[in-house]
């Protein structure tokens, strides 16, 4: 309950400042993208119910026929980002978007409907939850969340299997305190773009 308290209380204290930032982004955005700057897509959050996640669309739509290959063969190597590889769908702005994690503050509209928690593990598109093996479901037990220990420990470098690491570390220890802590982090990463693609 402090958790969920905290959460709506911090999503409307911060909304003076985040709705004008999203509404700036995604009209830049838009001129960009000649199109919708927001982008709908389905996650699997907890108990295992999928919701839609909100976010700034940073990419171009896919060319006709292209199809994304979610497969998972090794999780201990597989990244869902890789290092040195630039989609050339990412927009000028959509890079910065993403560095500074603006594409993301619309999940605080997911955190106010109750989908989502302002830390905990991410949620995960469902192509690769049906792959998890059966510990990684612990994920589960705790509401997704915008940020967690995955993302201030490498963020997008690290493999998925050590993301996954944290996650289940953060379900099994998470603390109102630690939660504060992850937050701070969270900002500090933000401002650096550290680890983001």
């Amino acid at each position: 309950m402090l958790k969920r308290v905290f959460d709506v209380a911090i999503v409307l204290l911060a909304a003076p400042l985040t709705v004008p930032v999203v509404a700036l982004t995604a009209i830049v955005l838009a001129v960009e993208l000649r199109g919708n700057p927001f982008y709908l897509q389905a996650r699997i959050g907890r108990n295992g119910e999928p919701f839609t996640i909100y976010k700034l669309r940073t990419m171009r739509h896919a060319s006709p026929g292209e199809v994304s290959d979610y497969r998972v063969d090794d999780w201990s190597t597989y990244i869902f980002s890789p290092p040195g590889v630039v989609d050339p769908r990412i927009t000028r702005m959509g890079a910065f978007a993403r560095a500074k994690s603006l594409d993301e503050l619309p999940n605080l509209l997911n955190v106010l409907k109750g989908e989502m928690s302002l830390v905990g593990p991410r949620p995960e598109i469902p192509e690769l939850v049906e792959q998890y093996p059966a510990e990684y479901h612990e994920r589960h037990k705790v509401l997704p969340g915008i940020t967690g220990l995955a993302q201030v420990h490498g963020r997008s470098d690290l493999t998925y299997a050590e993301s996954a690491s944290y996650d289940l570390q953060y379900v099994r220890t998470h603390s109102f305190m630690g939660d504060l802590r992850l937050l701070g982090l969270t900002a500090r990463l933000a401002l650096t773009g550290e680890g983001a693609r």
